[in-house]
């Protein structure tokens, strides 16, 4: 029963990250060959078993190297849900209920001045997983936190506007990275580069993404790869709270 429940699990867990994804049409492909060398090994055609065989053999190496991304999604799946880091004692919380305030209240009302004149903004928000990789890819600032520097960041005529700002509870650390897009296949065709891009990080890190949007001044939250439209600041500041 265990071996059973343990297996359906990790089935469901894979279902979940390749969802909607093109990982879907090479699920679909792999269990069509395997179909096909299983009738080939019973018909005992020598030939076409052996090329088959070939590529059974390369299969593991293959499916890594196919679905690194998704393989990486589960790995970082897994350890988010079981928060492995927060159990055994390393990771601490060591902000206070003030900075925490000031943290929030700083991207509140800078998300909220943004919607007002259609400036459009994406901030991603650092939690346990580390963001080395997308920092690199902008220009890191190391700059401490405030709602004026956030606007001035993402006014159209600066040169750090196109791009997102990574920040943590206690500084902005980088501006104008590039971040992974989504491939999900759901995403509404309305999402442009930035929602895509805010979709892309949260699939694969536990971190947040806060989006407002260019076109309509709308100001969305991104978590676990799912979107929530913000109501008001208020429903902004009780997500940014929880987190």
């Amino acid at each position: 029963m265990l071996d059973i429940v343990l297996g359906a699990y990790i089935m469901y867990l894979l279902y979940k990250i390749i969802k909607g994804t093109v990982a879907v049409n090479i699920v679909v492909s792999i269990i069509g060959f395997v179909i096909i060398w299983l009738i080939v090994r019973t018909l005992k055609m020598s030939m076409m078993t052996a090329i088959m065989d070939s590529f059974i053999n390369i299969g593991l190496l293959a499916l890594i190297i196919i679905f690194q991304q998704e393989v990486r999604r589960f790995l970082v799946m897994l350890g988010t849900r079981y928060d492995f880091l927060r159990r055994l004692g390393f990771a601490k919380n060591l902000s206070s209920n003030a900075d925490q305030s000031a943290f929030v209240s700083s991207i509140v009302n800078a998300c909220e001045n943004m919607s007002r004149t259609k400036t459009g903004a994406l901030i991603v928000i650092k939690r346990e997983i580390g963001l080395n990789d997308y920092i690199q890819t902008g220009d890191e600032l190391n700059s401490r936190f405030s709602t004026q520097l956030i606007e001035t960041i993402f006014f159209k005529n600066t040169p750090l506007h196109d791009g997102a700002m990574i920040v943590d509870k206690h500084k902005i650390l980088a501006a104008a990275c590039i971040l992974p897009i989504s491939h999900n296949m759901d995403l509404p065709k309305t999402f442009g580069l930035r929602h895509r891009s805010a979709v892309g990080i949260t699939e694969i890190t536990d971190a947040i993404a806060v989006v407002v949007s260019e076109e309509t001044g709308r100001i969305s939250y991104f978590e676990n790869g799912q979107i929530v439209k913000v109501k008001s600041s208020f429903h902004l500041s009780e997500m940014l709270e929880k987190i």
